[in-house]
């Protein structure tokens, strides 16, 4: 750490441990439902004592790893079954002294360092009120309607995880007060009087998965917890600490940290269950994906730019591609979907609609004005798409289409509003789209591969951009097979596997998370020790890394129950991501 000056102009001096390497220590662990602890005296409030711990040591412990492990109960109030908070407060001092700072014979501040946090967790629940709009009905449970009805669309519910992991950083660098980077500065705490720092204590929960988390709720007496200590390097903190920060995009909300939670699961998973053979081949194709998807992009925007004769390409399957467009935009932004996905669907949106500039004559009509005030927008054909025989063509293909679409889509709107579930009529409309453009939309390719035969050339086609395509559609559809996710997105992946389109299980699946009324059964506390041992496996030595105790974590999710799949993929579980063809 660099020198920095003080008020004075003078040089701060580096500062030390206030703990020595090999000193002996008493650890102290209260649960209370107070932020600030001071009922020492309490003895229902101790929930774990160790003595005689070495600070820095590697080799104790029953897996001789310096690791030490305590399971029991907590007692809970009906404060903290009625979404109350409840708290840890850790204490370690060194050995033969007292945390109580009232016993002053025992009680010295350079020998006591003390954290806590709050350990149970906050989450939202939504309610999606759903009806058959015909006869009013719903298979919703009443009980999770008159829920929804009081506490509205969105409950705040506490939640609880079994597992936590205190880690005692082995560090004795000679940090300099107001030099500590971020975000390391938040845990390393200097006295005020001596200006050296307290060892650095960290609560460990990185691989405590979000779907291990039950709510706290009034059938619940007493919640299990294990409890484990462990010794961790300076640089596993400083990977552990980095992740914990919080992103700048805060002003997003907290939907958008409740939704990274979630996909940072797939990632936990992946590290912890997937094979390190199939692991490095999912970076490896999630990176050569990225590179094809930008290459397609850059040409595509490239050709249509370039383009000067429109002879054999379809301009209403453009206009078809912008409707398109629109429906997904406009169906992920009613389910509230992951922001990043609504900005690049708006940003494709923007895209197709700047297409439709290069294949008509687009002009503000200043005469005829709307409503007398806004200027006119005019669309006319190109003369170099008139002229050819490519108009004629197009027009036929699309009538011959309509033949098939509009029936098509008259009996989907039918089945989806007879049998269907919806918020209202405007959803109603919106899913039966977005539905029919999965399931169907296939049929929209078949003008251009019309033109494409009466013309007998395909020369007039944007290869490069198809070729990419091409290529990441026969990824696609590999991970169809591997990424769990909605059996309509599976089809949307393997139907544009035929038209080379966009739908793309890497870039997310899943069904947005929330909680419809009646379709959530409540969730049952993991029993005490139904955790499942990583023996000697590879996921051991990432145990060993993370600092956690090899066999402490809560029962890991397999491929075969984790929507992640191949989490290292997939963007996020609660991520509807669009899969319409081009």
């Amino acid at each position: 750490p660099q020198e920095q000056s003080s008020a004075g102009g003078t040089p701060r001096a580096p500062s030390r441990n206030l703990f020595p390497k090999d000193t002996l220590m008493d650890l102290y662990v209260y649960i209370s439902e107070h932020e600030h602890f001071t009922d020492f005296n309490v003895s229902s409030a101790l929930f774990w004592q160790k003595r005689d711990l070495v600070y820095g040591d590697w080799t104790s412990g029953e897996n001789a790893d310096g690791c030490y492990e305590h399971y029991g109960e907590v007692d809970i109030s009906q404060s903290v079954q009625q979404n109350g908070s409840i708290y840890i407060h850790v204490y370690f001092t060194k050995s033969g002294f007292h945390p109580d700072p009232r016993q002053k014979n025992l009680y010295r501040r350079l020998a006591t360092v003390h954290t806590s946090r709050m350990i149970n967790k906050y989450k939202r629940r939504r309610f999606q009120k759903t009806k058959n709009l015909l006869t009013g009905e719903t298979e919703a449970d009443p009980e999770m309607i008159k829920r929804a009805e009081d506490y509205g669309p969105v409950e705040v519910i506490s939640h609880w995880h079994p597992n936590l992991t205190i880690n005692m950083v082995d560090d004795h660098t000679p940090w300099v007060k107001g030099s500590v980077p971020p975000p390391l500065d938040q845990y390393v705490k200097f006295d005020a009087v001596s200006g050296d720092y307290y060892p650095i204590l960290y609560f460990n929960d990185y691989w405590n998965l979000q779907k291990d988390y039950f709510p706290i709720n009034e059938t619940l007496q007493r919640l299990p917890f294990r409890l484990s200590f462990c010794p961790l390097s300076l640089w596993r903190w400083q990977l552990y600490a980095a992740q914990s920060t919080k992103s700048p995009w805060n002003f997003l909300g907290e939907d958008l940290y409740e939704q990274s939670d979630e996909e940072q699961d797939s990632v936990k998973v992946a590290l912890l269950e997937t094979n390190p053979y199939l692991l490095a081949l999912t970076i490896i194709v999630s990176i050569v994906h990225s590179i094809f998807e930008f290459l397609a992009f850059k040409n595509d925007i490239q050709f249509w730019n370039s383009r000067q004769s429109l002879e054999g390409l379809s301009v209403r399957s453009v206009f078809f591609g912008v409707f398109q467009s629109l429906v997904v935009l406009l169906y992920i932004l009613d389910n509230e979907t992951n922001f990043v996905v609504q900005v690049s669907v708006f940003i494709g949106l923007l895209i197709d609609l700047w297409k439709i500039t290069k294949v008509m004559d687009v002009r503000l009509d200043r005469e005829n004005k709307v409503a007398g005030v806004f200027p006119r927008l005019t669309f006319k054909d190109k003369s170099t798409y008139i002229e050819s025989s490519t108009k004629v063509y197009d027009d036929m293909a699309f009538r011959y289409l309509s033949w098939i679409l509009f029936p098509l889509l008259g009996c989907y709107a039918v089945y989806s509003l007879l049998y269907l579930e919806h918020k209202g009529w405007y959803s109603w409309v919106l899913s039966m789209l977005y539905g029919f453009l999965l399931t169907f939309g296939f049929i929209t390719m078949t003008p251009q591969l019309f033109i494409n035969y009466k013309l007998k050339s395909v020369a007039h086609l944007p290869w490069r951009m198809l070729t990419y395509k091409a290529l990441n559609t026969f990824i696609d559809d590999l991970f169809a097979f591997v990424i769990k996710m909605p059996m309509m997105y599976r089809i949307g992946c393997l139907r544009d596997g035929k038209g080379l389109g966009t739908a793309s299980p890497l870039r997310g699946a899943g069904e947005p998370d929330r909680v419809a009324a009646g379709n959530n059964s409540p969730l049952d506390p993991p029993r005490a020790g139904s955790h499942r041992p990583l023996g000697a496996s590879p996921r051991r030595g990432l145990q060993r890394m993370a600092g956690l105790r090899p066999g402490a974590a809560p029962s890991l999710p397999t491929r075969s129950n984790h929507p992640g799949g191949v989490p290292m993929a997939a963007v996020s579980q609660t991520t509807p991501s669009p899969a319409l063809p081009d």
